[in-house]
């Protein structure tokens, strides 16, 4: 019924709608954001675990620290997984959880703010002091048109900082700052809007005029995570890939702005042993090693690629689907390509449809997959329920062989049609696995 009036009712009522429950909210909650210091995490990958990191840094330091991100949500000491199939929930609730977190003294709210978020202007009524751009590449083009218009909508929370109110907390002004990847080829049109201070991070020896640089160097990534080295401190801990050098590096130069040590945060970063649902290792004591992933898009999974790599392994079977709901339909046959070419065994399945027809969207990932070669029911399946799809996997893998499950990692739910179905990739892996257990099945 939702999305049947989404598409019959004009596009201005609904932007609207959007615009007035934005403001209304922040009015009824009495403008929780202008009472603590207010972080937004923007770009195409890396916002949650950014979001996540951070958190950590400022929690080890002392602070009080709230959190919303498409895996996790955080008021003080309760963390718990987001649930609700969306990164910046709307409807009055994330001004409701910026009230929570004022409520138990927090000093920081860290908030993963997407495009869609912005589209929808969930970001209007929020009072950010520091803005981050991760980085910016092709994906959501064909729910925004276009990558103009997928990064103009990033670029309305950049403009929106100089107009959102200064604020004294503890007596102390709080600076308007941007932090950017500078390797990122969008990169000037994120720093080229206003803040009272820029910062920029990188791994490589570039420089900029429009802000401090911070730049890890001496970078290696190895099967037993990752280390580099910040003005001769060195990161030294247990997050994988490239990808996780620029997440953390993003993360040390938000605390950099808060006036916290390069000692103190390697300290903290040391401490971390994952990330929930980003490259999660199962190991239940099973024979094989088992990865669950959120990557969905192919850039990310190429990505994760590149971290198998690294580990030991025989065999790659991979459990794969994607989006239904109009989200960028020409990746799929791109993803079951990637399959096709790195693993030996890809099994297709249910991911989440919303309104589209699950077999459709399984159809598509496989042809990628059949065009690198792949024999259907020799070394590519195809099969609707995810459950089966995973006990599949398991039962396929041998010893030292790498299950791979992507594209939802720790969400708390799949979609279909209107209806959140409680799921977890990990808890289903546990159940699966218990089953081979008790039947001596390759255990």
């Amino acid at each position: 019924m939702l999305t049947f009036l989404r598409k019959i009712i004009p596009k201005p009522f609904i932007k609207a709608y959007h615009y007035t429950l934005a403001i209304a909210a922040n009015f009824f909650y009495g403008s929780p954001s202008d009472k603590l210091i207010v972080i937004g995490v923007t770009g195409t990958s890396g916002k949650s675990s950014v979001v996540y990191l951070i958190t950590k840094i400022l929690e080890k330091a002392g602070y009080k620290v709230g959190a919303a991100s498409t895996f996790f949500f955080q008021v003080d000491r309760k963390e718990w997984l987001n649930n609700k199939k969306m990164t910046m929930v709307g409807r009055l609730a994330l001004q409701k959880l910026i009230k929570q977190m004022v409520k138990f003294n927090c000093q920081y709210a860290v908030i993963e703010t997407t495009s869609q978020g912005i589209e929808q202007f969930r970001h209007l009524g929020i009072n950010y002091d520091i803005l981050v751009f991760t980085n910016l590449y092709p994906e959501h083009i064909e729910a925004h048109g276009g990558f103009a218009n997928y990064k103009n909508a990033k670029l309305k929370l950049f403009k929106k900082l100089k107009n959102d109110s200064p604020k004294l907390i503890s007596g102390q002004k709080i600076k308007k700052t941007i932090i950017a990847n500078l390797d990122d080829e969008n990169v000037n049109d994120f720093l080229n809007n206003w803040a009272e201070e820029k910062l920029v991070f990188t791994l490589t020896n570039k420089s900029t005029n429009q802000g401090r640089v911070i730049r890890a160097e001496n970078q290696k990534v190895t099967a037993d995570g990752i280390e580099f080295v910040i003005d001769r401190q060195i990161f030294e801990f247990k997050l994988f890939g490239q990808h996780n050098i620029y997440n953390s590096l993003a993360a040390i130069t938000i605390g950099l702005s808060q006036g916290l040590s390069l000692a103190s945060m390697a300290k903290s970063l040391g401490t971390i042993e994952g990330i929930p649902g980003r490259i999660e290792f199962i190991s239940e004591g099973q024979a094989f090693k088992i990865i669950v992933d959120y990557a969905y898009e192919p850039k990310a999974v190429g990505a994760l690629y590149d971290i198998v790599k690294l580990i030991p392994h025989q065999k790659v079977i991979q459990v794969l689907g994607s989006t239904g709901g109009g989200r960028d339909i020409a990746r799929r046959p791109k993803l079951g390509q990637l399959a096709g070419q790195k693993a030996d065994l890809v099994i297709v399945t249910n991911e989440d449809p919303y309104d589209d027809d699950p077999q459709t969207i399984i159809d598509q990932v496989a042809a990628g997959a059949i065009e690198e070669g792949k024999i259907i029911n020799q070394n590519l399946f195809k099969i609707l329920d995810r459950r089966e799809a995973i006990s599949k996997a398991l039962s396929l893998a041998g010893p030292d062989d790498l299950v791979l499950i992507t594209g939802k990692g720790c969400e708390q739910a799949m979609v279909v049609g209107d209806k959140n179905i409680p799921w977890d990739d990990r808890a289903i892996v546990r159940e699966e696995l218990k089953k081979l257990k008790d039947s001596n099945y390759n255990y």
